[in-house]
């Protein structure tokens, strides 16, 4: 499945609601955010996986870890205590399928990238913490399988040489414009990056990761072009974790995704052109041409000869008013008189 084939300027948004470790180690929870984000509209959900030897040092993980986001004493009892097995993600992956939604995961390390791949997911995910692996980075896009790669944390050079890693291998892969400060103040979301990486990078996805708060400033990203937006889902901003403040609600999330949709529709056509919609208000309002005083058949008429006015019926459309500058009168008309294509013999229908 390419989940990312269809996607273009006039498509619908994909997105992605970001689990992540918001279930708490609770499977129970994790399926119930599963089962909300699919009923709020989301077109995905993603955890985290991680093999935490492969991620962390031995030090990181014997760090002493207290505050009130702890799971453990140690960092390595709190990561454990909110990762979860293999058996684990294959079952909550299974429910995904049964509540008919897409099931994915940030890879976090490289076994973590080998069991992903292993399961089949639709795509894999690269998170900030590993914009500067480009060594994750590489294997990920050996794989083959489509990329969404997160770029809080990293400047514009590093972008470029993500981009050219993956871009080795194949195209399929989308970069999101992201800051990584939880949640970002609104002076450092920068959102006309998206338009930048755009412009530098046309032939593939871009989209937006966001940690603010609310969802203004992420329905704003996809009206300046954002094709996949992730979002961090929680039941209650108000939980034990790091995430749950910049997380939304459900019907936080319900609201960005009408918002968004919405926006899309609004978004439409980049042509302009008379809409369908319009044509009650020109029928009552849009100026026709008209005669300023009363003339006699065989007269040419000049500028000074026409006004613009709403007038019934319609008369010849004023925008069009060259088109009747020395033409010849083939009936008598009045003053006031709606200009119309049968007062001359050789114009078109108005």
């Amino acid at each position: 499945m390419d989940v990312f084939k269809h996607l273009n300027s006039t498509s619908k948004t994909f997105i992605i609601a970001e689990i992540g470790q918001n279930h708490q180690g609770d499977i129970n929870i994790a399926k119930r955010l599963i089962k909300i984000a699919k009923e709020c509209g989301a077109d995905c959900v993603k955890f985290q996986k991680t093999c935490l030897e492969e991620k962390f040092t031995h030090s990181a993980l014997k760090a002493p870890y207290f505050g009130e986001n702890s799971w453990g004493t140690t960092y390595k009892e709190h990561k454990e205590f909110l990762e979860f097995s293999e058996d684990d993600f294959l079952q909550l992956q299974a429910y995904a399928k049964e509540v008919d939604t897409l099931f994915t995961a940030s890879a976090m390390d490289e076994k973590s990238l080998e069991f992903l791949k292993r399961i089949n997911v639709p795509f894999i995910k690269i998170g900030s913490g590993d914009s500067n692996n480009f060594l994750l980075i590489e294997k990920a896009a050996q794989t083959n399988i489509p990329l969404v790669i997160s770029t809080g944390m990293i400047d514009s050079d590093t972008t470029n040489e993500i981009y050219n890693i993956v871009s080795k291998h194949h195209k399929n892969f989308v970069l999101l414009h992201c800051v990584s400060a939880y949640p970002t103040p609104y002076e450092d979301v920068n959102l006309r990056v998206i338009q930048e990486l755009q412009k530098k990078f046309p032939d593939i996805l871009i989209g937006y990761s966001g940690h603010e708060l609310g969802i203004h400033i992420t329905v704003s990203a996809v009206a300046l072009g954002a094709r996949v937006i992730e979002r961090h889902i929680t039941l209650d901003k108000n939980q034990k974790g790091s995430d749950h403040k910049c997380s939304l609600e459900p019907k936080e999330l319900t609201l960005m995704i009408q918002q968004i949709r919405t926006l899309e529709t609004a978004l439409g056509s980049s042509r302009k052109k008379i809409q369908p919609s319009e044509l009650v208000c020109f029928e009552k309002l849009g100026k026709s041409l008209v005669y300023s005083k009363n003339f006699k058949i065989g007269h040419v008429i000049a500028k000074n000869d026409l006004k613009v006015k709403v007038s019934l019926p319609k008369g010849y459309n004023a925008i069009k008013y060259k088109d009747v500058l020395g033409k010849v009168l083939i009936c008598n008309v009045i003053f006031d008189d709606p200009v119309q294509s049968y007062h001359f013999n050789d114009m078109k229908e108005n």
